[in-house]
């Protein structure tokens, strides 16, 4: 109780109550006319005390006070029957779980990347033509193709059936071999052809490209149209790609992008890979580029200036950003140095965030650990660390009221029950 009313100290100054005006207005003493009134009053000052540590309990509330969160979690980690853990939002902690909430990106998962065409790899197709000069002895059956490069030389050529590269990266090429040809431009691959034809055909020469048509992209999700495009040698990207299928059907700060390639899928907002070009990737055959409208919400209660469940961007927003959006604490209720945050984090974060923590009694079957955080804006330092505590999806933002404005909520109650009496009493009836 004690502490409950040291806490309150910090708290707005509370505005007279209605028995102390009444009190104050009255022109003779009106105890000593009424032992009901002064019974009344004697019984006020002596709920004092009790409305500060069970106020909640008697009167109505927004929720816990800052004494019984304490009273029902620990910090240490202990399992000892408590139902949650109770964390302090400082700077150290902050970087911890910034760190741990970085999430993946396109470029440093993927890299950049290459054009489509740049280079070849497995399941591309690729188209061949062989040449050689008079007097031909591999190609002599073969028209005179109508390609400047043949005429001009009297050369005649062979255009060979699409090549599909294999699993290994290889290619059969007639009178050449086996060659591997993953990871190779297609000049690289026509300069190998060649050196392959050497001493068997009369200067031979080659030409190889890839058949764009048949490699694509999938894209699907929240956009006007869902389409398979196709990749051609200018090197197509994430954001054409969201282009060519009509654009994102939701406002683009709510929308979230995830490249599936090689069975592993990354998500990012949509308006942070606009604004990041290192993460506007080229795209390879096969990608699915799913385009996603994910709405992400925190709720907010207590003594606020909004009690509300707040939807956020796909960015995400901190603890900061918060408190601004559901128009700050109330400085007539609010305790600055009970503000929560209550989260179920993963068992394998909280290992991190607390090293050495036997989290076994507090850990739930799925391992998910319940934590509140708690952020002392009492201190200066609190605001900067505000500043990089991210809000999560489904979080719950908590304001504690001041022992104080549940005193004054106790007190104006008993004032409104004694005015009829005192009014009785002044006008000496």
């Amino acid at each position: 109780m004690k502490a409950h009313l040291a806490a309150g100290v910090t708290a707005a100054k509370p505005a007279p109550s209605f028995t102390s005006q009444i009190l104050s207005s009255t022109q003779k003493p009106l105890l000593p006319r009424s032992g009901f009134l002064k019974g009344a009053l004697v019984g006020a000052l002596a709920f004092v005390g009790l409305s500060g540590c069970a106020g909640n309990a008697i009167m109505g509330g927004d929720g816990p006070s800052l004494g019984q969160i304490k009273r029902a979690t620990r910090d240490d980690g202990r399992p000892d029957g408590r139902a949650a853990l109770l964390l302090g939002v400082d700077a150290p902690l902050a970087r911890k779980l910034e760190g741990l909430d970085a999430p993946e990106t396109f470029g440093p998962t993927f890299g950049a990347g290459r054009p489509y065409g740049s280079v070849i790899g497995p399941g591309d197709a690729l188209q061949i033509t062989l040449y050689e000069a008079p007097p031909a002895v591999l190609f002599a059956s073969s028209a005179p193709l109508t390609s400047a490069a043949a005429t001009a030389g009297g050369q005649r050529g062979m255009a060979l059936p699409d090549i599909e590269v294999d699993a290994e990266g290889r290619i059969m090429v007639p009178f050449a071999g086996l060659i591997d040809v993953s990871g190779s431009t297609p000049q690289q691959v026509a300069a190998k052809i060649v050196a392959r034809l050497r001493g068997k055909a009369h200067q031979p020469q080659a030409l190889v490209s890839l058949r764009g048509a048949a490699s694509a992209v999938t894209v699907v999700g929240q956009v006007r149209s869902s389409i398979r495009m196709p990749l051609t040698s200018r090197g197509e990207r994430v954001l054409d790609a969201i282009a060519a299928a009509g654009g994102p059907s939701e406002p683009v700060e709510k929308v979230s992008l995830q490249i599936t390639r090689d069975g592993r899928s990354v998500q990012m907002p949509l308006d942070q890979v606009i604004a990041s070009p290192g993460d506007n990737i080229f795209l390879r055959p096969a990608d699915v580029l799913t385009v996603s409208y994910q709405p992400r919400s925190f709720t907010v209660l207590g003594a606020t200036g909004r009690n509300d469940e707040i939807k956020f961007e796909a960015r995400g927003i901190t603890l900061a950003q918060a408190l601004g959006r559901i128009g700050g604490l109330r400085d007539d209720r609010a305790n600055p140095g009970g503000i929560f945050v209550f989260r179920l984090e993963d068992a394998a974060t909280m290992v991190t965030v607390l090293p050495g923590a036997d989290l076994a009694g507090v850990t739930d079957g799925d391992g998910k650990v319940p934590v509140i955080y708690r952020a002392d804006l009492r201190d200066p330092a609190t605001f900067f660390a505000a500043q990089h505590f991210a809000i999560r999806d489904r979080d719950i933002v908590y304001v504690t009221n001041a022992p104080v404005a549940d005193l004054q909520k106790f007190v104006n109650i008993i004032g409104a029950a004694i005015y009829p009496v005192v009014t009785v009493q002044a006008a000496g009836l």
